[in-house]
């Protein structure tokens, strides 16, 4: 016997082994939007980019204000890593996804998530792989997690941090 539930399941988007995909359109931040409406391009999830594009695009979406998608991008060069820089490369990507939640007004989840990141990527400032400024990174992150915490406005130059 079938639910009514069951029935009113919305079919989930697949890719070919079976992983969910989520193809709506997003917005500037990463919202979803409703299926048929037009939102922002995002990176394919197939792409695969050097670490130095991958830092440019990264960079440069950052300063577009579009740091959901900067996270996508260094999400893509985080799961490609096949070295000893994989936790770096998540803590880059949890820096854009900090700076997301607050341009969502989500201060709460932009300090945990600068804070996991700054954690993240400071055992690195050592020997920085990729020309990577970890040491500015971590200290701007922890300098934005203050600022919130203290109730400050962050000035929206302040969000679009120099990776390298």
């Amino acid at each position: 016997m079938t639910s009514r539930a069951d029935d009113d399941r919305i079919a989930r988007d697949r890719d070919p082994a079976g992983r969910a995909r989520n193809a709506r359109p997003r917005d500037g931040l990463g919202r979803p939007l409703p299926r048929g409406t037009v939102g922002v391009p995002t990176t394919p999830e197939d792409v695969v980019l050097s670490p130095a594009e991958a830092l440019r695009e990264a960079e440069r979406l950052l300063a577009a204000g579009r740091p959901f998608h900067a996270h996508e991008v260094l999400e893509g060069a985080w799961k490609a890593c096949e070295d000893d820089t994989r936790e770096l490369w998540k803590g880059l990507a949890q820096l854009a996804v900090g700076v997301t939640h607050l341009r969502r007004g989500n201060n709460v989840g932009a300090v945990r998530l600068l804070t996991r990141a700054a954690d993240r990527i400071e055992p690195y400032a050592a020997a920085p792989p990729h020309d990577i400024a970890v040491a500015a990174l971590t200290e701007w992150a922890r300098g934005l997690v203050a600022r919130i915490e203290q109730g400050g406005r962050v000035p929206e130059d302040r969000l679009a941090p120099r990776l390298t």
